[in-house]
């Protein structure tokens, strides 16, 4: 981490919070000399991630902060963790859609950011549980302004259920919907992935529909962040071999990539890494 001194603060944080959650903790002086900012500079990136309530300030540094397996941040906490990683990932994974194809996504802020890249992809059949991610594609049918539906628009159809605190839409409702369904592929983001629990999440609602999800899609895309990989929720709801791509950021260590390559047929790198810029 050097020479960052002209990084927004956004990625300064990201950066930070990496370091915390790679290390179990920092200090304010080591974070001051590796990013070439101020004392006070750290300190408020600290105060930020303390209020996100991903770390925990000590005296002269921070820890990460341990979640329980129980734990279900809400929709804003997270839209705000790992928005360069998002991003890349998102990219990377809307081309795998084909035009005039039946997808799913699930609930999540990495779904949340892929939607945003699929309304470009023309007569795509929408599947979701995911309030935020509908709410894309409608925005997007609205935003012709002509007063009817834009041509090549996705026709979107949302499963209905009970709200979690991910906007989810989730239970029986939700499961009866998806039932009856079939997609081509399915975008799925995970609250952790690891060779232990496969995919899993601290709701149980959520994990039931979606095991729904995965059971109605030829093809299953996970899109997550490399800080979910290792992470455990409290419920599984499928295996690392019912997974045909994983599509995460360049975050990844060399040492993670080469563990989920033994278990997983496609692994799908989004973004620069080290290598690349060497």
């Amino acid at each position: 981490m050097s020479d960052h001194q002209n990084l927004l603060a956004e990625q300064r944080r990201a950066l930070i919070l990496d370091e915390v959650r790679r290390r179990g903790g920092v200090r304010v002086n080591e974070l001051t000399r590796r990013l070439n900012v101020s004392d006070m500079t750290v300190r408020r990136d600290l105060d930020a991630l303390a209020r996100q309530g991903v770390i925990e300030k000590v005296h002269g540094g921070a820890v990460p902060v341990v979640e329980a397996s129980t734990h279900e941040p809400g929709f804003e906490a997270k839209s705000v963790l790992e928005l360069t990683a998002k991003e890349d990932i998102a990219r990377a994974a809307a081309a795998i859609a084909v035009p005039g194809s039946a997808i799913a996504l699930s609930g999540g802020t990495t779904t949340y950011a892929l939607a945003q890249r699929l309304v470009d992809v023309p007569d795509l059949t929408v599947v979701t549980n995911s309030v935020r991610v509908s709410d894309v594609f409608h925005s997007a049918q609205r935003a012709g302004g002509t007063g009817g539906t834009r041509a090549g628009a996705a026709t979107v159809v949302l499963t209905g259920g009970a709200r979690t605190p991910s906007d989810s839409l989730v239970g029986p409702v939700a499961d009866r919907a998806i039932d009856s369904l079939h997609f081509d592929v399915l975008f799925l983001g995970v609250h952790g992935i690891s060779v232990e629990a496969g995919l899993s999440t601290p709701n149980l609602a959520e994990a039931e529909t979606n095991r729904r999800l995965v059971r109605s899609a030829r093809r299953v895309v996970v899109v997550a962040d490399h800080t979910k990989w290792g992470t455990v929720g409290l419920s599984s709801f499928a295996g690392l071999e019912q997974v045909d791509t994983f599509v995460t950021d360049a975050g990844l260590t060399a040492a993670d990539r080469e563990e989920i390559e033994e278990y997983l047929p496609g692994l799908l790198v989004a973004g620069r890494t080290v290598e690349d810029d060497g």
